[in-house]
């Protein structure tokens, strides 16, 4: 069983940045690929960055690429998203979440545990 507690998100301007934190509980974190994913109201989640188990591969959705970086601590047992260049329309709820697997996932099928989101909110 894996528990995961998102933080950093909040409220910040177009053009600004934010880091949000993803901390994990139970063992071997090293082991499950992760990832982050969003939720704008009446939409659906969708895929934002993934990281494989040993932080060698990523894998980012074409509207954050060049913005956004993910990376993880697995002695802190946390990910991070990096977001710079924060627009508008990354206004949404990010999850964190955790799949069983050395490689990157973007599908939101293959993942086994989520947390319970953090709001990010871009203002023009």
């Amino acid at each position: 069983q894996v528990q995961l507690v998102e933080s950093g998100g909040g409220l910040v301007q177009a053009g600004g940045s934010l880091r949000l934190s993803c901390v994990a509980s139970g063992r071997a974190f090293s082991r499950y690929a992760m990832g982050w994913f969003r939720q704008a109201p009446g939409k659906e989640r969708e895929f934002v960055a993934t990281i494989s188990w040993s932080g060698y591969s990523t894998y980012y959705a074409d509207s954050v690429k060049g913005r956004f970086t993910i990376s993880r601590d697995n002695a802190k047992n946390t990910v991070y998203l990096q977001m710079n260049s924060l627009k508008p329309d990354d206004t949404a709820v990010y999850y964190c979440a955790a799949g069983y697997s050395r490689a990157t996932i973007a599908s939101f099928n293959e993942y086994d545990y989520w947390g319970q989101g953090t709001q990010v909110t871009v203002s023009s």
